[in-house]
């Protein structure tokens, strides 16, 4: 059995990333409820949505006919300032809304 000759020179330390750990709280989504009123017609429902939350005619009319069979619709789920800007939207021409956190 043969011994390894001692070496003098340095060994370099390989190279070590840092990573820094932040915990971050998301808050929890926001959403916008469209509630049935019965004092629109469906046409200003759908423009209304669309105008909101930027969905098309075919989704719009989804929404106005699922508010209208079961008395409300999720329309937006996201953070708070989103979903007060579309509720407002909806409520500028008298639509019964609510936001909430979910």
């Amino acid at each position: 059995m043969r011994l390894l000759d001692r070496v003098d020179e340095p060994v370099e330390a390989p190279a070590v990333e840092e990573i820094e750990r932040t915990d971050v709280a998301v808050a929890p989504p926001w959403m916008t409820v469209l509630h049935n009123c019965d004092c629109h017609t469906f046409d200003e429902v759908v423009k209304q949505l669309m105008k909101a939350i930027g969905c098309s005619e075919d989704k719009g009319w989804e929404l106005a006919w699922q508010v209208h069979n079961t008395g409300r619709a999720v329309v937006k789920v996201g953070p708070e300032t989103e979903c007060v800007r579309v509720g407002n939207i909806l409520a500028a021409i008298g639509l019964v809304v609510t936001v909430t956190q979910s």
